[in-house]
């Protein structure tokens, strides 16, 4: 499906650029897609956002990614991690009023964590899907008290994502639930991206 740019506003009166995505079966829902951190070359045109946009769109779903405050066109700068949870809070409040259906989230690495704090009390997003969650830098102790479906993809060879730490946590959280640990991945997913996309596609499916 073809990608429009757009603009949004924040709270605090930046303007963040996004690609939008209309899926043909608009019911099917808008998923919002997080990047990676910024100061690290993190953007919306990362490999593993990128493949999940694709393979997502092919399936019917709207998308919309977007870069953070500081990154790419978007206005503003690095905003330490609380920034850019308002920066996701722009973006469902922008995706919501661009089709009919449900909204989910799904971030990759540090999108998971400012996505995850971003859709707290949001009761818009249906579900959330956390790909390789930086257990080593971030607490994701939110997700205990976080009662929708939700999903979680890492690789075995994560050194930022442990995986024993990340197991331990997935047994403490409420259902519905998933976890996936592939064997033959770390942090980055180079040229194995489809099979994060496989996952997240089967768990929107299944919902």
């Amino acid at each position: 499906m073809t990608e429009v740019r757009v603009s949004f506003p924040t709270r605090d009166g930046l303007q963040l650029e996004g690609l939008l995505s209309r899926g043909e079966e608009g019911g099917r829902g808008c998923i919002i897609l997080c990047h990676p951190h910024p100061l690290y070359g993190g953007d919306m045109y990362n490999n593993v956002v990128g493949a999940l946009q694709g393979a997502l769109a092919c399936k019917g779903f709207s998308t919309l990614r977007f870069n953070f405050r500081g990154v790419g066109g978007s206005e503003g700068c690095y905003g330490e991690g609380a920034a850019e949870v308002e920066d996701v809070q722009a973006a469902v409040a922008f995706g919501a009023g661009e089709g009919d259906g449900p909204l989910y989230l799904a971030g990759y690495s540090f999108g998971a964590y400012a996505g995850v704090r971003g859709v707290a009390a949001d009761d818009r997003v249906k579900a959330l899907a956390c790909i390789s969650p930086p257990m080593a830098i971030y607490d994701f102790a939110p997700l205990r008290e976080e009662r929708r479906p939700k999903l979680i993809v890492a690789g075995k060879r994560d050194l930022i994502c442990p995986v024993a730490p990340l197991e331990k946590l997935f047994v403490s959280l409420p259902q519905p639930k998933a976890l996936h640990i592939v064997d033959e991945a770390d942090h980055f997913w180079w040229g194995i991206e489809e099979q994060v996309a496989d996952y997240v596609i089967d768990f929107l499916q299944g919902l």
